[in-house]
Formats: structure tokens, sequence, C-alpha cells
């Protein structure tokens, strides 16, 4: 019996996805951005050639829509075929961005060792390396782009299901010692995308859920006992996305004493796996960067600086730091200024400020700042100024009214979003205390400015 098993589990190409969010791309930039997604495509084809892996699951979301170009479409293609090449199966399952009824007509074209798994219900196939069953892969996928909140995408996906649909035509399968589900869900992190429980997936008899959706890498229980696993996207597309992206390499092993001839016989009458002792398992999983893009919003306090200059080197500086922490060829970041400082008249000028993003830009070609934004503060008394009887002392008396109650304040935020029709962004409850801070400031400047 093979006892170890390695794979490449990657979800979330979303492959023909528009770069969001910036503020200022130059026209070199935004050409650059647009190659990103394909280069990090090219990069998960090689992990896998190169750590010669025994077979890919891909779980959902190849293509951001059904509308991808000519040209994103055959580059897909080919990647498969490069695998398939090489002896390296992939088993792919479809998510809501590319569900599989913009699929149907072209599962053909897909190269011999490449399965598209999973639609209607759950689906199985049978890994096998030179004749021996290694590995039980089970799958589900959207048929369109809503899944119902009522349906579970995992139900029915384990051991002892495979064994019942796999039997018939392959009754070794009761000898294969792993199994593993592909699903494209939000767990109950994002219960409008195929709502799973996670409590449900580590108590099915599963080894391994190869999971797509959530576009941040993730595992439970830990990384160091990974059974429910998500690689996240393997290139960021807005500042949102944050940090590095990529795929995990995987290996699972069994050890102690493996099935006998009985009780494999045992549990192919049974249908249940649970009757075949398979050994202790060992899951390991290896993060692999495949981003050649990288975006961060970077925090630099500035409150040390004296001058100008200070301030381009300390930003430079940081973000020469955040890009050794990241695997990556470029990086565009959005940083902001925060602190107390003397500088804060200053950096409130348009003109300063996009003189100090000009000389940032032109230091260092491997970074691109897209936006600098000021969030700093004047070195102002503030206790002083509510103690005087000037207008300045009604604004700091209300701002802290108002910072007594979030609540209260992001309903009137909220409601001066709806008399405009704009929608309230969802994270307006995380940031409301900052954008007091930022109106208080704002307003007292603003008055700074009135005095003789």
């Amino acid at each position: 019996m093979n006892n170890r098993v390695t794979f490449l589990h990657t979800a979330d190409f979303h492959i023909g996805a528009p770069m969001r969010g910036f503020v200022d791309l130059t026209d070199a930039w935004a050409t650059r951005l647009q190659r990103a997604i394909v280069q990090a495509y090219d990069r998960v084809i090689e992990t896998a050639l190169e750590n010669e892996v025994d077979f890919v699951v891909v779980a959902g979301d190849m293509f951001d829509t059904s509308g991808a170009s000519y040209s994103d479409y055959l580059h897909f293609f080919e990647g498969l075929h490069q695998l398939d090449a090489a002896g390296i199966p992939t088993y792919l399952t479809t998510g809501n961005h590319d569900p599989f009824s913009v699929w149907k007509n072209d599962v053909e074209l897909l190269p011999p060792s490449c399965h598209m798994i999973g639609t209607e219900g759950p689906e199985f196939v049978l890994f096998e390396r030179e004749g021996e069953p290694v590995c039980l892969i089970g799958a589900r996928g959207y048929r369109n782009q809503a899944w119902p909140i009522d349906e579970p995408i995992a139900k029915g996906i384990d051991r002892a299901h495979a064994i019942e649909a796999l039997g018939p035509a392959f009754p070794q399968a009761t000898q294969a010692p792993f199994c593993i589900g592909v699903i494209h869900t939000g767990l109950d992190l994002d219960q409008s995308k195929a709502y799973s429980n996670p409590t449900d997936l580590l108590d099915a008899d599963v080894d391994y859920w190869a999971c797509g959706h959530l576009h941040q890498h993730y595992a439970l229980p830990s990384a160091t006992r990974p059974r429910i696993v998500f690689p996240g996207c393997i290139q960021a597309r807005d500042l949102k996305e944050s940090g590095e992206r990529g795929c995990y390499l995987v290996t699972l092993e069994r050890d102690g004493e493996t099935a006998d001839a009985a009780d494999v016989a045992d549990a192919a009458s049974t249908a249940s796996a649970a009757a075949v002792d398979y050994g202790r398992l060992r899951a390991t999983i290896e993060f692999v960067p495949t981003a050649s893009v990288v975006f961060h919003t970077v925090e630099v306090d500035v409150s040390a600086c004296q001058t100008l200059a200070d301030v381009a080197h300390l930003v430079q500086a940081r973000l020469f730091h955040e890009n050794g922490k990241a695997s990556c060829d470029e990086m565009v970041e959005r940083v902001v200024l925060c602190g107390t400082t003397n500088l804060h008249d200053y950096l409130r000028r348009p003109e300063v400020v996009g003189d100090l993003r000009k000389r940032i830009n032109n230091s260092y070609p491997s970074f691109y700042c897209d936006a600098l934004v000021d969030r700093t503060r004047p070195m102002r008394d503030r206790e002083a100024l509510a103690r005087e009887d000037l207008f300045e002392a009604q604004v700091i008396y209300v701002s802290d009214e108002q910072r007594a109650s979030d609540a209260q304040m992001i309903n009137y935020v909220q409601a001066e979003f709806v008399k405009r029709g704009i929608d309230v962004p969802s994270s307006l409850a995380r940031r409301i205390s900052g954008f007091e801070d930022e109106a208080e400031t704002l307003v007292l400047d603003l008055l700074g400015e009135e005095r003789p």
C-alpha cells in the first residue's frame, strides 16, 4: 500500500480579473498589473512540475467571469497540458465565478488526465500510482453562480460514500489510504457562499479538505494540524488583499500498520471505511508564494521626523522592510502617514504630499506608491483648547460626545449616506473611530486657518 502522497492545493486564480481600487497608476504599472495574474498561474504550474507532485487540485474560480479573453483561456489550457505531459493529473471543481454552466461545452477540451468533478451531487475519482490505489477524491462544484443556503456543499463527501460510488468499477478503492474533499465554500465566515459547518467537516471521515473561496491562506484547526485548508488566491487584485498570495504543497502520510486483506474485504462489503485501520495520519502543508506583485497598505508613524526629507527616507526604509518579508518581485503600496508631528501643516498640503510621493516613486523602480495619505496630527494641546471659551472647545466637546457611542455615530453617518443614495461601506463600523479623529483634526485645522 502507498502510505505517502503529495499534491498541490490551489484555488481562486480569477484569470481575467481587473485590478481594482487604485488611485493613480502609471500606464507602465497598469500594464504590469494586467500580466500579474497570468504570471502567478505560471508559477503554480512551475511549482507542481518542479516538486513532481502526484496530482493537483483546484478548488474553484479558475476564471473571474465567463467572459475571459481568448488568450487567457488558451493560456489556462496550456498550463493543464504541461501537467498532463509530465504525468500529473489535475482535479478541478467549479466556483461561483466560473460555475459548471459556463464549462459544460468545454469539458471535452481538457487534457486526458484533467478531471472536472462534482456538479449535481458529490462525485468521486480514484488516484492510483503504478496501479496501486492511493487517494479517494470527492468534490462538488457550483452549478451556477448561486448556492442554496440550506444545502451543505460537502454533504455526502466522505470515505464511505466514495467507496460506495467507486466500488463497482474500482473494487480496489477500499485499499486507498487517503481521502480528500474538494469544495468551494465560505464555511461559516461567508454563509452566502456554500455554507459549511467546520465542525461537520472535521467530524467527516476525510483526511484533508481542499477548499477555495477565501482569498487569504488559512488552515483549521491549525497550520500544524491542517484538516480544512484554504490556499487563498494566487495573486491579489486590490489593496485590500495585502500580503503574500500563493498555494500549498501538501503531504499526507500514514504511520503504523495498514489494513489487511480481511479488513479490506469487510469494508468493501459494508461500504464502510471505518472498518479499516489505515494507520495514523500525518499532514503537512508548505505555503508557496506565487504573486509577482504584492499589495500593501502601510502605516508609517512620522512623529520622530524633523524634515520632509526624513519622512521620505523613513517611508523608503519601511517599504524595503515590507518587501523583504514578502516573496515577490514588485510591490504596490498605499502609504498612510500618521503620528503627531510639527510637519502636519506641510503634510496636509496636496502639493507637498504629491512631491513626496514622486520622490518615493523615483527612488526604487520595484516599488510603486499609488497614493500617499496624510493622517498626521499637529502638536496641539487639546486639553488646553478644551478649557478655553472658544469655538474649538465646543468642537472638542461634540467630538467627545460622538466618541461615547459608536452605534449612534454609525446611525448618523448611515442616514447621511442614505440621503445621498450612496451605499454604506461594510467597513464603516470597524473604522468609525478613525473617521471621528480625522474629522476633529480637519475642523480644528480649518479653524486654525481662520485665526489672525
